[in-house]
C-alpha cells in the first residue's frame, strides 16, 4: 500500500530503487544531483557525498551482490511533495549465496527532480557498550527462561 500525494516522487523511488536492482549505475547516478549525500552503515564508507563517492559505493555493492531485492512495503510522503520515507522488505543475495533479509526504512529528499539525499536506516539495537550490555541482558533473560522451563518440565 501506498500513501501517495506525489506521483513524480513515487516514480522517482520505485525507478532508483528499480534501477539498483537491475545494478544499473548510470540509470542511479543520473537520479542523484551532483551534490547528493547517500548514507548507509552497509558500507566501507557510510556518508558518501557527492557523485564520485556514490559511485565508488555503488560499485563496491554491486561487487559483493548478486542480487538486491528492495519490495516497497510503504511510500510515506512529506508536505512538501519532495521527501519521503520508505518502508522496504530487504532481501539481498550474496554473491557466496547467502541471503540476507530485514526490514529498512529509507529516507529520500529531492529537488528540481534529483535526489540530494537518500539515507539507509537499520533496525539494529545500540552499539558499543550499551550494545553489549543489552546483549548480555538478553542472553541472562534467555537463559533464565530455558531454566524456568526445565523446572516446569521435571514436575
Amino acid at each position: 500500500m501506498t500513501l501517495s500525494s506525489s506521483p513524480e516522487l513515487e516514480r522517482s523511488i520505485r525507478q532508483m530503487f528499480g534501477a539498483v536492482e537491475r545494478k544499473d549505475l548510470q540509470a542511479i547516478l543520473t537520479m542523484f544531483a551532483d551534490d547528493a549525500v547517500m548514507a548507509d552503515p552497509h558500507y566501507p564508507n557510510p556518508t558518501m557525498r557527492g557523485k564520485a563517492e556514490i559511485e565508488a559505493g555503488l560499485r563496491w555493492g554491486f561487487g559483493s551482490m548478486r542480487q538486491f531485492g528492495f519490495p516497497i512495503e510503504q511510500i510515506y510522503f512529506a508536505q512538501d511533495g519532495h521527501s519521503a520515507a520508505v518502508e522496504v522488505a530487504t532481501h539481498h543475495i550474496l554473491k557466496v549465496g547467502m541471503h540476507l533479509r530485514f526490514p529498512q526504512m529509507f529516507a529520500v529528499e529531492t529537488h528540481a527532480g534529483k535526489i540530494t539525499r537518500l539515507q539507509a536506516y537499520e533496525p539494529y539495537g545500540p552499539h558499543g557498550i550499551a550494545g553489549a550490555v543489552l546483549v548480555i541482558t538478553r542472553l541472562v533473560n534467555a537463559l533464565q527462561r530455558q531454566r524456568a522451563k526445565s523446572q516446569l518440565n521435571r514436575r
